[in-house]
């Protein structure tokens, strides 16, 4: 494997926040939909996270939807992704926390000592260049 992939892609963002198992997250996601493009947020709970901060690294985001748990699992350097707001963090005593999946409840939604740090990162995307405009002078209207 070529060592320049890990470190120097063009598609690796900057400053993400460190994601752990057992933090509250909203991940905010670019979806298109026809013509059109929006911006959905995902919040829930962080319960595995892979292959560390490069660029194969990896973070699985769990939510109760309506009853039924849902599970999404994010590339942490994938384009579409705009923000990452770490909302709690708790402290786990596991790295990959798949006993939650069979918790029902406030015990799914509740972990022990978990604080509030709020950190974001958001991918500073630059402007499109606008040509500056020509503004037209207005001429004199003498005859």
């Amino acid at each position: 494997m070529d060592p320049s992939i890990t470190h120097n892609h063009f598609q690796l963002k900057k400053n993400i926040p460190q994601i752990r198992s057992g933090d509250r997250v909203r991940v905010h996601q670019k979806i298109q939909e026809g013509g059109k493009t929006r911006i959905q947020a995902f919040e829930g709970l962080v319960i595995k996270t892979q292959h560390g901060r490069g660029i194969n690294g990896t973070f699985t985001v769990r939510r109760i939807s309506l009853g039924v748990g849902v599970e999404k699992t994010f590339p942490l350097h994938m384009p579409a992704i705009v923000k990452i707001e770490k909302l709690k963090s708790a402290k786990v005593r596991r790295a990959k926390l798949y006993y939650v999946r069979g918790l029902i409840g406030k015990k799914a939604k509740r972990l022990k000592k978990e604080k509030e740090s709020r950190e974001v990162w958001e991918d500073i995307v630059p402007e499109e260049e606008k040509p500056e405009e020509t503004k037209k002078e207005p001429k004199d209207s003498k005859k």
